[in-house]
């Protein structure tokens, strides 16, 4: 984490809060995985956005039961990729940067 973070050298970061429905068996690890990520994003001094899974399909598809696949061709859309982000989870962490840009925007206006 340390490395992508020195090669890109974000001044911010967006992620998901965690929401275990039917998979809680993988919530240990993803928790350490998530404390990992902030703890090197703390280090580094950068503001982290939070957002539900709801406020990410409402952010980028306008409606917050979108289903996976809406979430992944908007996602495309709206940063004009030529294809849907892979694996299936990118599209969730580009939804994520998304929502934290037109958050930040609003709070300069």
């Amino acid at each position: 984490m340390r490395s992508i973070l020195e090669k890109f050298k974000p001044s911010e970061a967006a992620v998901e809060i965690l929401y275990f429905g039917k998979n809680v068996s993988s919530a240990i690890p993803v928790a350490e995985a998530r404390g990992v990520v902030f703890t090197a994003l703390a280090e580094r001094g950068l503001h982290i956005w939070e957002f539900s899974p709801n406020a990410i399909k409402l952010g980028v598809t306008g409606v917050s039961k979108a289903d996976k696949k809406q979430v992944q061709e908007m996602v495309k859309i709206i940063l004009g990729l030529p294809e849907i982000p892979k694996p299936d989870h990118a599209a969730d962490a580009l939804g994520a940067a998304i929502c934290a840009g037109n958050q930040r925007m609003r709070n300069e206006e």
